[in-house]
Formats: structure tokens, C-alpha cells, sequence
């Protein structure tokens, strides 16, 4: 513990000078090497034995991720770098590689500037090492390459020095390609990898041993000695000789930026407030006197201390006893109880923490993550975070024991607050509680969780698929909506929203949270007239409302509730009570009653919901369905069988790509179809298949399909059997 107690100290002396700060995560496609990475850099950094160094999975210290051997939960750590005679404060973040858990990976990515990504030497570039680069490059987090795994090449594969160098060559060719796709501007700006340049390290993170450019300089060690000793099996000797931890951490301390260096690029990216003033200011230089600017990025449970919520501090300082207000909470205000830093599973109190550093703090109840906390009690907030992928299966739960029904919702509530990418649907009504999750794996370690450390004994349901509503035509003649008392009429039209729009709209680019004047020429750009551009009243999900209406009388006043109508037809479709996405919802015409009683929610609110849900039924209401992207390698033999357990499960193959006698067989199948999926493919192919998915959307489910889906999703909700129909809502 004394080692620990060490770097304790010396990562508080460090903690006020930006300059020698390095927030980094490590992100890599699933079993690329993330954690055995880190174990080594933890060991090199004197915070665990070099003896247990990508043997204890350090970082990995939820007991679910040691049985089954991958990483689950991003962990935080801090440590101290010795480069050049000057110490450096490495604050460092190994994330998830599995697709379930990439919204980790996206919540990292907010909270530092710069990223080492692993890429298996033999596998190569994978789905998710495209996802984490696109997550890092969104964020403006510049990335390094290390090379893992580079003794499997020379041992297992048996290839020579000159292909060695050939195929890690192409590694980084690829990585630079999808670099150049994703930001053009960046690559050309020195973002491009260079092992040249000093900017790719090679290496085998489980033998402890690496070499990049630079350090063969140092070294005096070469690519043919590094051949050599693998061949020999003398990883060892290597490691003592050129050591993985310090390889990498002197590429991470020369080539990734400090926050004073990154905040200037990063800020205008991540937060859409005026840079001129006190807070824009103290974010642009790291200024810690400025106004606390902290963006929480996770919440964790801690049973001692209660809720921890983790973030990255772009400006002022934290102490105990400091009042916050989180934005969004009716400027409520938190007081802070306990300030800190990670150091992998446990949690170091200190008596301030400084900007640009990952903060760690407890007090903060009304944060949930993506919350902007700030000393002030005013802040433009940040751009909220956005997850590549969608919650698209769900599973009922219910508590064993009446008894625990309280307890469940209260841990149901906590759950979804500390993972953003689930999606909790509690009905008090029929005791029914839904968890949405990224796929059948997330819901597994949610629910063991929920028994585990929660100690509620639950029943969980099959999982059932997660679908989408949307029209597929345009409805120009408007649809009218009555209340009630018949006294207020809404007029609406519906219309499909083009593609680019939603995409505009996933991206931030088009959000409720922009100025109306930014919001209005982006919309411009994205094809809209200029009337329409400037009547933006809502965006929900990806729809989106849009006032047309000219001068009528208590309008303004009865649009909150409108808009609550709105909301509630968009969160349950008339076809299957499931979302609805890409709408383009237009407010024609309004009849209201001039006697405020007259049109309280009571009337607004159902005459709106109706008029939505109806047109949507003349607008061609139709279902989708959630899609994944198949990547499955086998061997030439098997390829037949690889291919037919797309096309048997609805799917379709649309590529192919082979290497030496491996092949991969690229295709996207309905999730609903894909259960039992990684079963029956390892028993196809002789459990040879090494396989992976990725989440593609949502598309119109097939018109043979439909009706039958269709009927069974209202038949589970309990809804009538028969379809419903336009005059059911517009009578």
C-alpha cells in the first residue's frame, strides 16, 4: 500500500500544472489488449507489482469482469511519468471493447483529450476500433496507435522480419484511412500516425516489452532484435530491455496533448456558449480561478459514501463544502461532501482539485450523467452526450418477493442514473418494469447486478425486441384535432423527415439547445425554408414540431401543452405503442377558447395526442425494426455454414473479404432474429467462427412480416388485438 500511498503524493503535487497533465483513455476493439495494456502501465507506473502485470486485470475490478474476462465499466486511474528528468501526471481511462458497453467508451471520450488505440497486430482493425476512433475523433481527442500482440505474428503465424514489417505497415495504413474518412481536417493537421514520426508503438502488452521509433533510438534496440528475442521465446529479457510501460508512456507525455493545449480545440466542440465570457474563458485556458465548469461524464454507487459522480473539470477548482448548481434542476443547489481522484477500484480523497483534471466527487445528488455542474448558477450547458448505438433489446423484470417491489423501483431508478444507455420504463400501474439495453449480454450484467450487489432477488422475462414507428408518406391535407369539450381545434400536417436532417440532428448539429439564429441557418443548410427554419418549437428524439401558424391569440400559452401532447403520442405510435422517429410534425392552424378554463391539459393534451396518432395511420404508419451489422471470420471450409446463418435468420450477406485461408463474411440481420446467435454459429462451424456485431439502425420491417410482428407486440402490451384505425383517434 506504502507504493500507492507514493503516487498519491506525488499525483497531488502535479494536480496545479496543467501543462504536465495528460488525460488519456485506452480504446480498442473487444480482447485487443486494453486492460493487460493497463496492467503494465500501472506496474511501470509502481501501483501494482510488475509481477502481476497483465495477469490481475486491475482495472477490471468488478467481480463479473474477472469471470468472464472482459471489461465492463470504464475505470479511472492516476498515475506518475518520469520523461526527460521532468515528472508528468498521467490520468488515464481503460475502457470497454464489447459493442454492449460502448457507451462507456462515448462518456470517456468527453472527459479526456487523447487516446492510445490498440489494434490486435493479427486480427487488425475491427468494427469497434472504427466505433471508438469515430467516438474519440467526434470529441476532438487525438489518438496514438500501439500495435498489440506482435509476438502472435512472429510465433504463431510464423512470418518473417520483411512480412512483420509489411503487415503492421498495413495496420497503420488502415488506421490512417479511417482517420482521413472521419476528419479530413485533423489528419492533415498532424493527426495522421507516423511510426516515423514517433506517433505508433509496437509491442505484446502480456510480455511487457514494446518499441516505437524513438525509443529504438534511445534503446539502441531494433526491429530485428525485437524479431529475434520473439523467436527465441526470451519476451523477458525484451521487456527488461525495452519496457511496454515506458514506450508508451513516453509516446502518450510527447505526442498527446496537456488541457491547456486541447481545451482551446475541444471547448468550441463540446459546448455552444459565448467564449467570450468568464466561464467560455477560464475553458479555453484551463484557468482554475476562473468560474468551476464540470461536466459529469459517470455516476457510480459507492455503499459508504453513496452516489460518486466522475467528470471532467475544464475550469476553476473543487473543494469540499463548494456549492454547485447542476443545469437543467431548477438551480438547486449541491453542496460538494468529498473531492477525489480514482485510482482504479478505489477513490482518494484530496483537499482540491484543479482544471483539467478528472474529478471524482460525491454531494452532487440532483447529476445524472452528461449533467453540466457549475459554481455558477447560470451556464450554457454542454453538448449532451450522444451513443452510437440504441437500447434495442428489453427485458421485464419483477421483484421474487412482493416485499422487495419498493426497493426494486428505488434500485431500477439507480441503475438507469448510473448507466445512461439503459433505458428504465417503470409502470406503478401493472408492476410491469422494463430495462432496455444495448444487447442480450448488457441486460445480463444488469440484471446479475441488480441480485448481486443490489440484493433483490428478481424474475426476468425473455428479451423482447425494442422497435420504431414512423410514416412513410407525406399528410398535406392537415388532420384536426378536437378537445373534449370540443371548444379547441389543432390542425397539423406530417411529413417524413429526410435522412441528412436526422442525421444533422444525431450529430448536434440541429438541437433545441443552439441559439435560434445558429439553429435556423443550420436548418437552411439542411434544405428547409427560412420560415420554417425560424418556427422550430420542439425536438423530440429525432422529430421535430414546427409552427406555422401566424398571429393567434393565447397561443404562447397553451404551446407547453401542446407540446406535451406531442411528446406523448411520439412515445407511443398507434401501430405497436412503440417510439416514433423521424417525423416532421407542422402546427397549421389552432382554435382556441378564450377562457383560460377552457383549455387547460385536460383538453389541449388528448386533442393533440389524438390528431398525431390519427395522422400518423393516414400517413402509412409503419413498424421498424433494430438491424446488426455481422462480422463472422472462419475458415474457407466453413464459409457455407457462416453464410447460411445470416440468410436463415432474415438476414443478407453483402460482402466478402478473404486472407491467407480465413474468409469474413460481412451481413446485417433483424436483432429480433438473432437470439442464440453466437450458439448456433459456434456449432456450425466447428466452433471455428471468430464473430462480432455492430448496431445498423432501424428499417421498415418487411410488408410479409409486419402484420404478425405487428399483432404480437399489442398482443404482449395488452392492447386490442385488432389494428387501429384513423377514425378511432378522429371521431
Amino acid at each position: 500500500m506504502s507504493r500507492g500511498k507514493k503516487t498519491v503524493e506525488r499525483v497531488m503535487q502535479l494536480m496545479n500544472q496543467p501543462e504536465s497533465i495528460r488525460n488519456i483513455g485506452i480504446v480498442a476493439h473487444i480482447d485487443h489488449g486494453k486492460t493487460t495494456l493497463s496492467d503494465n502501465l500501472l506496474a511501470g507506473a509502481g501501483i501494482i507489482s510488475e509481477d502481476l502485470a497483465g495477469k490481475a486485470c486491475w482495472m477490471d475490478s468488478d467481480e463479473e469482469e474477472q469471470a468472464r474476462g472482459i471489461t465492463i465499466d470504464a475505470s479511472n486511474v492516476s498515475m506518475v511519468h518520469e520523461y526527460n528528468g521532468k515528472e508528468y501526471l498521467i490520468n488515464m481511462i481503460d475502457t470497454p471493447g464489447h459493442v454492449d458497453f460502448g457507451g462507456d467508451v462515448t462518456r470517456a471520450m468527453r472527459a479526456v483529450d487523447g487516446a492510445v488505440v490498440l489494434v490486435d497486430a493479427v486480427e487488425g482493425t475491427m468494427p469497434q476500433t472504427e466505433t471508438v476512433l469515430r467516438q474519440a475523433l467526434k470529441e476532438r481527442v487525438k489518438p496514438v496507435l500501439f500495435i498489440n500482440k506482435v509476438d502472435r505474428l512472429i510465433n504463431e503465424l510464423q512470418v518473417d522480419e520483411m512480412e512483420m514489417q509489411i503487415r503492421l505497415g498495413k495496420v497503420i495504413d488502415k488506421v490512417n484511412k479511417l482517420i482521413k474518412g472521419m476528419n479530413e481536417e485533423m489528419y492533415n493537421n498532424g493527426w495522421k500516425l507516423d511510426a516515423a514520426g514517433g506517433t505508433v508503438a509496437f509491442g505484446s502488452a502480456l510480455y511487457n516489452w514494446a518499441i516505437s521509433v524513438p525509443y529504438m533510438k534511445k534503446s539502441g534496440i531494433s526491429f530485428k532484435e525485437v524479431y529475434e528475442h520473439c523467436k527465441k521465446g526470451e519476451m523477458k529479457e525484451l521487456g527488461k530491455k525495452s519496457p511496454l510501460c515506458e514506450v508508451v508512456l513516453d509516446m502518450v507525455v510527447s505526442f498527446l496533448p496537456n488541457p491547456k493545449e486541447a481545451q482551446p480545440r475541444r471547448v468550441g466542440v463540446i459546448w455552444h456558449g459565448d467564449i467570450n465570457s468568464p466561464e467560455g474563458k477560464g475553458m479555453m485556458t484551463c484557468d482554475p480561478s476562473a468560474p468551476s465548469c464540470l461536466m459529469v461524464t459517470d455516476i457510480s454507487f459507492d455503499p459508504h459514501a453513496g452516489e460518486v459522480a466522475t467528470g471532467r473539470l475544464f475550469s476553476g477548482k473543487l473543494s469540499r463544502g463548494n456549492e454547485m448548481y447542476i443545469m437543467g434542476t431548477a438551480k438547486k443547489v449541491n453542496r460538494l461532501q468529498q473531492v477525489g481522484i480514482f485510482m482504479g477500484p478505489t477513490r482518494v480523497e484530496v483537499p482540491e482539485l484543479y482544471a483539467g483534471n478528472i474529478a471524482a466527487v460525491t454531494g452532487l445528488k440532483d447529476a445524472v450523467v452528461g449533467s453540466t455542474v457549475s459554481s455558477l448558477m447560470d451556464m450554457t450547458p454542454f453538448e449532451s452526450l450522444e451513443h452510437y448505438s440504441e437500447p434495442v433489446v428489453t427485458v421485464a423484470v419483477e421483484a421474487k418477493n412482493m416485499k422487495d417491489l419498493p426497493k426494486l423501483v428505488d434500485v431500477l431508478r439507480q441503475v438507469a442514473k448510473e448507466d445512461p444507455t439503459l433505458r428504465v420504463n417503470i409502470n406503478e400501474e401493472t408492476g410491469e418494469h422494463l430495462i432496455s439495453g444495448m444487447g442480450e449480454l448488457h441486460l445480463e450484467i444488469i440484471t446479475g447486478r441488480i441480485k448481486r450487489d443490489k440484493g433483490v432477488e428478481i424474475i426476468t422475462s425473455e428479451p423482447i425486441v425494442v422497435y420504431r414507428e414512423t410514416i412513410t408518406q407525406e399528410l398535406t391535407d392537415a388532420v384536426e384535432g378536437k378537445s373534449p369539450n370540443r371548444h379547441n381545434r389543432f390542425y397539423f400536417t406530417l411529413h417524413p423527415l429526410p435522412e441528412h436532417v436526422v442525421d444533422m440532428i444525431k450529430g448536434h448539429e440541429i438541437s433545441m439547445n443552439q441559439e435560434s439564429l445558429e439553429r435556423r441557418d443550420a436548418m437552411v443548410k439542411a434544405g428547409f425554408e427560412k420560415d420554417e427554419a425560424k418556427s422550430v418549437k420542439d425536438i423530440y428524439a429525432t422529430n421535430i414540431l414546427l409552427d406555422m401558424t401566424k398571429g393567434i391569440q393565447y397561443l404562447n400559452e397553451t404551446m407547453e401543452l401542446i407540446i406535451d401532447g406531442i411528446h406523448e403520442a411520439l412515445d407511443g405510435g398507434p401501430l405497436a405503442d412503440e417510439p416514433v422517429q423521424n417525423m416532421l410534425i407542422k402546427l397549421v392552424d389552432v382554435k382556441l377558447h378564450e377562457d383560460a378554463i377552457h383549455r387547460g391539459p385536460a383538453q389541449v393534451i388528448p386533442a393533440v395526442r389524438s390528431a398525431i396518432k390519427g395522422g400518423m395511420l393516414l400517413a402509412g404508419d409503419s413498424l421498424l425494426e433494430p438491424m446488426q451489422k455481422l462480422h463472422i471470420t472462419v475458415p474457407q471450409d466453413h464459409m457455407g455454414s457462416a453464410t447460411s446463418q445470416i440468410q436463415s435468420r432474415r438476414g443478407q450477406v453483402f460482402d466478402m473479404t478473404s486472407e491467407g485461408d480465413t474468409i469474413t463474411v460481412i451481413g446485417k440481420a433483424p436483432v429480433a432474429e438473432l437470439f442464440g446467435f453466437a450458439g448456433d454459429v459456434r456449432s456450425a462451424t466447428e466452433g471455428r467462427a471468430m464473430w462480432n456485431s455492430e448496431f445498423a439502425g432501424f428499417e421498415i420491417v418487411p410488408a410479409g412480416s409486419a402484420k404478425d410482428i405487428v399483432l404480437q407486440i399489442r398482443k404482449r402490451k395488452g392492447l386490442k388485438e385488432e389494428l387501429p384505425k384513423p377514425a378511432d383517434y378522429l371521431a
